[in-house]
């Protein structure tokens, strides 16, 4: 792959032990834990890693924090939430990590639902919710790029704001990278005008191509005022030394997840989202798509990006991954469980057939 693409796994930041399959042991989300993984990341090739975030789950940009505390190349992208944040309290706090950590902050926006009530949030229907989050989004960018702001908007409103400490421009970042998911037709417009970063979640490759030429459309029609959007995927790769040893492990952890009815993997399931229906739609298809996507764990629990799985040798992993890559893919968000044995299997195994 070009030398532009970047390679991150995945924390889930759950207090819940046995996330997705991962080995239930006690401290798990421990920071001891949890450092174990973000320097095996560095040891093993990786950029970073997805924190996930979620009302119930340690604050992310704690965890982050500490991590970044402890390791010294590790880039955190972390998951956050508008009405969690005001724009101008995010700002600041985003800022100071990036001031202290060298450059290493990159932030995932989320709007999908969560359990509001619980930290004094409320928010309408769908279009308000967009309308909120591209307002978030525009406003924390000028916080970072600008000195003075005043803004009064709908949701929102500074004056005379001026954040601290002020983001020094490393090359061509400005400011950390702003990665946003969703794929309805108003977060899809929200993406279009304000994130730096599409995530995707693991759909079929002609589905991809499909979003992208529209994003890239819409971003025209909209008249987008950044620079050119770019493209990510989130998906678990399930690696082994050989195509068949893949795949009978994959069809035993899919039966293991119909005996367990998926206890501990349904974690985007509480509202089916226009993305998640998506990655449902995917297995009337088939069970297996573009050689080797695997559709079937989201009949038995798999949620987001456990809902398909590409499966096989890491020389088949990688050949699908450069497929998307020749989508205009040049974000990567990797992970399967155990979720610290995979960082070193596929960091050793997958990301040098990636780079070559």
């Amino acid at each position: 792959m070009s030398g532009t693409s970047e390679f991150l796994w995945y924390i889930p930041n759950d207090v819940k032990a046995g996330h997705r399959g991962d080995t239930a042991v006690e401290n798990h989300n421990s920071l001891e834990a949890l450092t174990n993984h973000a320097k095996a990341l560095e040891d093993h090739g990786w950029k970073g890693a997805l924190i996930g975030t979620g009302w119930g789950r340690p604050d992310t940009f704690t965890v982050a924090a500490a991590l970044a505390a402890r390791t010294t190349t590790f880039e955190p992208l972390i998951a956050i939430r508008p009405g969690y944040w005001r724009p101008a309290h995010f700002a600041s706090a985003a800022a100071t990590l990036d001031h202290l950590t060298g450059g290493r902050v990159r932030v995932n926006i989320v709007s999908g639902q969560d359990n509001l009530a619980a930290y004094g949030d409320s928010e309408g229907d769908q279009a308000q919710r967009y309308s909120r989050t591209r307002e978030f989004m525009r406003l924390v960018r000028r916080l970072w790029t600008e000195e003075a702001v005043t803004h009064e908007g709908e949701h929102f409103r500074v004056t005379e704001s001026t954040v601290v400490p002020r983001l020094p421009i490393r090359g061509d970042r400005r400011h950390p990278k702003l990665y946003f998911g969703g794929a309805s037709e108003a977060a899809e417009r929200v993406s279009a005008t304000e994130a730096d970063v599409q995530l995707f979640w693991g759909e079929p490759l002609d589905g991809v191509r499909e979003r992208i030429d529209r994003l890239r459309t819409l971003s025209r029609q909209l008249d987008r005022d950044l620079p050119p959007l770019e493209f990510g995927l989130r998906i678990t790769t399930l690696v082994r030394d050989t195509t068949e040893q893949a795949w009978t492990d994959a069809r035993a952890k899919v039966e293991e997840m119909a005996r367990i009815k998926g206890a501990g993997w349904h974690d985007h399931r509480q509202s089916v989202a226009v993305g998640q229906q998506r990655l449902f739609d995917a297995h009337a298809r088939g069970e297996v798509l573009d050689d080797n996507l695997y559709t079937a764990p989201g009949r038995f629990g798999g949620g987001g990006a456990g809902t398909t799985w590409l499966v096989g040798s890491a020389a088949d992993v990688a050949r699908s991954l450069r497929r998307y890559r020749d989508l205009g893919i040049t974000h990567f968000v990797l992970s399967d469980t155990p979720y610290l044995s995979e960082i070193r299997r596929q960091g050793d195994q997958l990301l040098p057939l990636l780079r070559s």
